[in-house]
């Protein structure tokens, strides 16, 4: 049994981050979720155990006035994280990379990389002073290999690999980066790139209690890795 912890998740609306959200709350941790959902956001507090407890707030990883402002409400809480989980991402419709609309492009690369940047930039150095702290950056098996027609999303989880391993070299011993690829998980991303066919893969509450211990467990000694759930 893990002692109690305080997991900020982003992109807690749906998918992975909602049932790693649920399943961390009801294993009596403290959740802070944000999601760009408000309506989605009280639909998953309605279903956490003591509410009270946790913290969720609608922001936009993307825009760093958002984040800087959920470090501010944090400091005033006292709730610094002990675990932070880079959730929060999105794909583009598959299609080839020279027919992919630059706007959709730039949100790819601009909530999956520099909304994880801007996590860093303001929760790292809350961290910093217990020398403590783990940090999972979800990746995913496409930011280890290549695939057509979802060139932006490839790009972007290489990004948070190479991110990832570079600021493992900037902690001091005692915390950790990690990019973790969660594995095939039936989420609306994977509908849609697989179609109907996703529905075959395994459900985000069958995964949730697997990642939770995993993460859970990641130590200092973990620092620099790419891991897969």
């Amino acid at each position: 049994m893990n002692a109690p912890r305080t997991v900020l998740i982003t992109g807690v609306s749906k998918g992975l981050g909602r049932a790693l959200a649920l399943e961390l709350a009801h294993r009596g941790h403290t959740v802070i979720g944000c999601a760009r959902s408000h309506d989605k956001l009280n639909s998953l507090q309605s279903l956490i155990p003591f509410p009270d407890k946790h913290l969720f707030l609608n922001l936009d990883v993307r825009l760093n006035s958002s984040v800087e402002e959920l470090a501010r409400v944090v400091v005033e809480k006292k709730v610094v994280p002990d675990i932070i989980v880079n959730n929060a991402g999105t794909i583009n419709k598959n299609n080839r990379i020279w027919e992919v609309p630059v706007e959709e492009f730039d949100i790819v690369i601009d909530t999956n990389v520099k909304g994880t940047v801007n996590v860093l930039r303001h929760f790292i150095p809350l961290m910093l002073p217990s020398k403590q702290g783990i940090i999972v950056n979800m990746s995913s098996g496409w930011g280890r290999s290549g695939a057509a027609l979802v060139a932006p999303y490839c790009a972007s989880k290489w990004a948070v690999e190479g991110l990832s391993r570079s600021v493992a070299k900037e902690l001091p011993d005692g915390m950790a980066i990690v990019a973790l690829n969660p594995g095939v998980v039936h989420t609306d991303m994977l509908a849609s790139c697989f179609g109907t066919s996703a529905s075959l893969y395994q459900a985000t509450d069958a995964w949730a209690p697997k990642a939770a211990t995993m993460i859970l467990n990641l130590t200092g000694s973990d620092n620099g890795a790419s891991l897969t759930v």
